[in-house]
Order: structure tokens, then C-alpha cells, then sequence
């Protein structure tokens, strides 16, 4: 279930950079967000020695990366 979840975040963060490139910046904030959710989730599946404390901190920047990603989107008038 793990490496489906991955699968899908990656291609979720693919997908925004590329709607990010058409004139809607706000959803690079997006890419990170699912960027650091892949880099999260792998952390967990291969159990590498990486600080637990540093993936919180990631976990904590991508949700507040996504905030200002979605604000971007609410504010966004475009059809």
C-alpha cells in the first residue's frame, strides 16, 4: 500500500509542476508538498538513518507549503 502511495504522490508532484509552468506558480508549492511526501514516505519504507526529528520538520514545510499552494488556488480567478 506503501509503494502505491508513492507512486501516486510522485505523480501527483509531476503533474503540478506541469500545471505550475502555465502561468499558476502557487502549484510549485504544491510539487513540493507531494515531493516531500514521496521523500517521507520512502524514508519510512526503506528505514534509512535519517533524523526523525528532520522528517518532522519536512512534514511540517510541506503542510504549510500546500496552505500557501491552495490559498494561491482559492485566490486564482482563472476559469
Amino acid at each position: 500500500m506503501l509503494v502505491a502511495s508513492i507512486i501516486l504522490e510522485a505523480g501527483v508532484a509531476v503533474i503540478a509542476v506541469l500545471a505550475a509552468r502555465r502561468q499558476r506558480p502557487y502549484m510549485y508549492g504544491l510539487a513540493f508538498t507531494f515531493a516531500a511526501y514521496v521523500f517521507y514516505d520512502l524514508a519510512r519504507f526503506l528505514k534509512p538513518p535519517v533524523e526523525g526529528s528532520l522528517l518532522s520538520w519536512l512534514f511540517l514545510l510541506a503542510t504549510v507549503t500546500a496552505l500557501f499552494a491552495v490559498w494561491g488556488l482559492y485566490k486564482d480567478r482563472k476559469p
